[in-house]
């Protein structure tokens, strides 16, 4: 009973400031380690295999073979995406348009990926 009139105590100034200063900690360790740039490249697997690897600087169309069959990659403006796909739920389609170095589009069926590359590794947290 003694805790509960100690959680419903009111803040005091200190302790704004200092939740005030984790919040601006959080964002501006966000905003520095979480940026991406622009991408440069695109990365295409095949089955954990790297297919291919195309400048995002032209404008083309790459026909890439899975297991379930061909897909189409489109690479336009700096931007790559998915165009066609075999596979029945389209979802690589669905994600659109990548433009940051550190995206990905995944046709788990068929087992196809794309990743952009920038110049510079952005920080990831998996591989840290």
């Amino acid at each position: 009973m003694h805790n509960l009139k100690l959680l419903a105590k009111p803040l005091l100034v200190g302790d704004w400031l200092v939740l005030l200063l984790a919040i601006l900690l959080v964002y501006l360790s966000f905003v520095t380690f979480w940026h991406t740039g622009p991408a440069a490249k695109v990365q295409i697997s095949v089955a954990d295999k790297v297919y291919a690897t195309y400048s995002l600087n032209q404008q083309r169309e790459v026909h890439v073979r899975g297991p379930l069959g061909e897909a189409v990659v489109e690479i336009a403006k700096g931007r790559a995406r998915f165009a066609k796909s075999p596979c029945t739920s389209q979802y690589c389609v669905h994600q659109g348009w990548l433009s940051k170095a550190g995206q990905v589009a995944i046709c788990i069926p068929n087992q196809i990926s794309l990743t952009l590359v920038g110049e510079a590794k952005p920080y990831d947290t998996l591989n840290y």
